[in-house]
């Protein structure tokens, strides 16, 4: 077995799984992306993947796999940056068990992500929350677990991963009401909820006698919902809101986008960022610098606190004849 074998296998069962304790997501992600950087590797080697070793993932190498992800593959900047994040660990990884190629694991180490536009973050508004909120029919067991789960989402902020892994028992409704989740990063929070939010959340609970670590929304066959299905029906909730609240048609509404709008709800509100990436488990408080970047009322109202200039419109006249003749060549 090669050095190369022997290090991905460290990797995966020693470094993410054992030490970092990855989540099957990130694992799942930076397997997908070792296997296709082995897959182009072996290509271009003309060899089998069982014949790669370290020598053969270079710098230019590397650097031609992430143009095929974006040439061919039609990957987008975030994504070949995401991939190059996962070979970057893989590679700071590598170093500490083979000093030997130190040489070759800084130069790909150097290879920079690369920048893209970032587009401003999209929200919901309080009448297009009304409007999402209306839509599933709580005459039905799965429209009230969709108002009840919607609802949560957008005073929570919960991610999409958060909210269809929670449990009965992570709810807590009495005094200091609050859920609690273990969210990106392995790490543990409390976000608190209000009194209707409670309110919804008891009703619910009550309807459905279940042990304490059954699913908080569960499919009617009682397993965890998937990612996608909880896509599928935010998408057709959107379409039912779209007749009450036109301004959604401008708007591509996923999960995300309620996350994005609890932050700007609690933005709104006069929080301080500092708080608001506790609220929502940001790893860095730059990341929720974001929000102020989007609000446009924000910054209406901090213009308006500034002394405006006085200045007097026209166009500029010079005062002298040598500024006049300067001003005409």
């Amino acid at each position: 077995m090669s050095a190369l074998a022997t290090s991905l296998q460290a990797f995966f069962t020693d470094r993410l799984i054992t030490q970092r304790q990855a989540s099957p997501h990130t694992i799942a992600a930076y397997r997908d992306t070792l296997r296709l950087l082995l897959v182009f590797a072996s290509k271009q080697q003309g060899c089998q993947l069982s014949d790669l070793d370290i020598e053969v993932l270079d710098a230019p190498l590397i650097g031609a796999f992430l143009n095929q992800l974006e040439e061919q593959r039609e990957n987008n900047t975030r994504t070949r940056n995401a991939r190059l994040a996962a070979i970057h660990s893989f590679f700071r990884y590598t170093a500490l068990r083979h000093p030997e190629h130190a040489a070759l694991i800084e130069r790909v180490l150097a290879i920079p992500s690369k920048r893209y536009e970032r587009n401003l973050v999209t929200f919901l508004n309080e009448p297009e929350i009304e409007a999402l909120l209306a839509a599933p029919h709580r005459s039905t067991w799965t429209g009230r677990r969709d108002y009840a789960l919607l609802g949560l989402a957008v005073q929570t902020g919960l991610r999409v991963s958060e909210l269809i892994n929670l449990r009965r028992v992570n709810i807590h409704l009495g005094t200091g009401a609050h859920v609690s989740c273990l969210g990106k990063g392995r790490k543990e929070r409390i976000t608190p909820l209000t009194s209707d939010m409670v309110r919804i959340l008891r009703a619910w609970l009550a309807e459905n006698i279940e042990p304490p670590t059954y699913p908080l929304f569960p499919t009617c066959t009682g397993k965890v919902l998937s990612r996608d299905a909880l896509e599928h029906r935010l998408a057709k909730y959107m379409e039912i809101a779209l007749k009450s609240c036109p301004s959604l048609g401008a708007k591509n509404v996923t999960m995300h986008v309620l996350r994005h709008s609890a932050a700007m709800r609690l933005l709104k509100a006069g929080v301080d960022t500092a708080v608001i990436a506790l609220w929502l488990g940001h790893e860095q408080i730059e990341t929720t610098q974001i929000y102020l970047h989007a609000d446009l009322a924000l910054k209406e109202k901090a213009l308006a606190k500034t002394d405006q200039a006085h200045m007097t419109p026209g166009r500029y006249q010079p005062t002298d004849a040598l500024l006049t003749f300067l001003e005409a060549l």
